[in-house]
């Protein structure tokens, strides 16, 4: 993990919690370890936004060699497919979803699916919920990550009432949000 340098010139902000403080760097991403040393796992639990209560489900990312296995097993969905994003804060506190800001991209690309070179870090593709409204999900990611500028530790994960289309600039036309969740540093 980059370890953040401190000094009254280059500190762009601290911010302080009641558990750890966080430097935000220039390049306005996290930096440092959060006291937990290198993250291995990390763990997001889904609920409804409002109006989608019934949604509950959790999300994991594992650290793997080249990438982070991502498995998924939700609930509470209509049939179909639903639009499966990171997305850049870890703000959950709108019942709607939309404080959770858009998708998670650092590098400025342009939005695709979660096979295309050149998309958005945040781009997972779609949930594909059975005739119980199940959804069960596992993919390897090699863009996402654990630490550093593509970290997703403290962002969200928003499910959309609708399939992204992979192509319709920025969002892919996934529609609302249904459900969405902080991703945190899982126990090991």
């Amino acid at each position: 993990m980059k370890a953040p340098l401190l000094s009254l010139c280059a500190l762009p902000l601290l911010a302080l919690t009641p558990s750890c403080a966080v430097v935000i760097g220039n390049d306005g991403y996290v930096d440092g370890d959060f006291g937990h040393g290198d993250v291995e796992r990390a763990v997001c639990v889904i609920s409804g936004t409002a109006g989608n209560e019934g949604v509950s489900g959790t999300v994991t990312f594992t650290e793997r060699a080249g990438g982070i296995l991502v498995e998924a097993d939700i609930s509470g969905l209509t049939p179909g497919l639903h639009g499966f994003h990171i997305h850049e804060f870890g703000d959950v506190s709108g019942l709607d979803g939309k404080s959770a800001g858009g998708h998670f991209n650092p590098d400025e690309e342009k939005h695709g699916g979660p096979e295309d070179r050149g998309r958005h870090v945040g781009d997972l593709g779609n949930l594909e919920a059975d005739s119980t409204g199940r959804a069960v999900y596992s993919r390897f990611d090699d863009d996402v990550r654990l630490g550093g500028r593509h970290s997703i530790i403290g962002r969200a994960i928003v499910i959309h009432a609708d399939a992204d289309d992979f192509t319709t600039q920025p969002t892919g036309n996934a529609g609302g949000r249904v459900g969405f969740g902080v991703i945190g540093v899982a126990k090991d």
